[in-house]
């Protein structure tokens, strides 16, 4: 792999890591310096957190690269507050930082810890096969995980992160955001251009025909438990995410990517996410890999000049996952 192609995730991240940290106590944040070294950042688990930690912690997910920026809109008017993504590289900037991509575990039984990790670290690891399609493999002296847990990880976990990404562990930020949080809903639901993106990829859409993107999804309420937490992120996205990719290639290529990638083309569409969580017995493996994906998409055709939308907005579906 090659080493920092055209620029380094971890260095843009940098500055806005930095930023988090100093500005911990106006956006409600508790931050630590471990033991180890490493700095823990918590964004909801005994910090309050709220929308724009999670705004701010949505940019660092992916790699400094992106804009997040919060804004009422007419899209869906009985929920009105919507997060909007752009990307300036949206295949490194979402499958190269942003997705939660690498699998964390430790320990075992009740005291087990398991998470997924998304963020710069990614690029500097590379456990992934992903990023040998990308081509691309970080360097830098300090990188940045965020994990999506309700609970602090192990410092002999947070060791081995450090060590897998060839960096010591006083240069290991860590910024843990719960679903049930402000902080950490939004940040999920900042990844409606990000699941797009990957759902490009499952479908074999070639990822280097992908120029440009940008996407909306409304921001959802907070909830106390966990699946229904993470079922509203999933369905902010599912049945009121907006996406718009610029792509380059065939006209028919470009109409067939805009007709496969919207959520209502999955088995499992129809229903709160919840429920078919629920149905599925919580196993994620059950659930249709094809519905993660924005329910309205938009690709254009950037040598033609034309352009290609499928899918829906489903504001009577959003009203039932939130409860609203």
């Amino acid at each position: 792999m090659t080493e920092q192609i055209g620029v380094s995730i971890n260095f843009t991240a940098k500055p806005l890591v930095e930023s988090l940290v100093r500005d911990a106590a106006l956006l409600r944040l508790k931050v630590e310096r471990l033991d180890n070294g490493v700095t823990l950042v918590d964004a909801g688990i005994e910090a309050d957190g709220g929308l724009e930690a999670g705004r701010r912690i949505a940019e660092i997910c992916m790699g400094g690269m992106g804009t997040v920026t919060l804004a009422h809109s007419a899209l869906t008017p009985g929920w009105p507050l919507r997060v909007h993504v752009h990307a300036t590289d949206p295949v490194l900037s979402c499958l190269g930082s942003q997705y939660a991509g690498w699998s964390l575990s430790h320990g075992k039984g009740k005291e087990a810890f398991y998470a997924l990790g998304s963020g710069p670290a990614r690029s500097m690891c590379v456990k992934e096969a992903l990023f040998k399609e990308l081509d691309y493999k970080d360097k830098a002296d300090a990188t940045v995980l965020v994990l999506e847990v309700d609970k602090y990880p192990p410092l002999e976990l947070l060791d081995k992160i450090a060590a897998d990404c060839g960096i010591q562990p006083a240069g290991l930020t860590v910024i843990v955001t719960p679903t049930s949080s402000l902080a950490g809903g939004l940040q999920v639901v900042a990844r409606v251009l990000e699941v797009a993106m990957h759902k490009a990829h499952e479908l074999g859409f070639p990822l280097e025909h992908i120029v440009d993107g940008s996407g909306s999804a409304p921001v959802p309420p907070p909830a106390p438990d966990f699946i229904t937490a993470m079922g509203r992120t999933n369905d902010a996205i599912l049945f009121a995410g907006q996406v718009h990719l610029f792509v380059k290639g065939e006209d028919e290529a470009a109409e067939k990517l805009a007709h496969d990638l919207p959520s209502s083309t999955s088995r499992d569409y129809g229903k709160p996410f919840a429920q078919v969580f629920k149905e599925y017995e919580y196993d994620f493996f059950k659930v249709d890999p094809m519905l993660f994906s924005p329910a309205s998409v938009m690709v254009t055709a950037i040598e033609s000049g034309r352009s290609f939308r499928a899918g829906r907005l489903d504001e009577e579906l959003l009203a039932r996952s939130f409860g609203a």
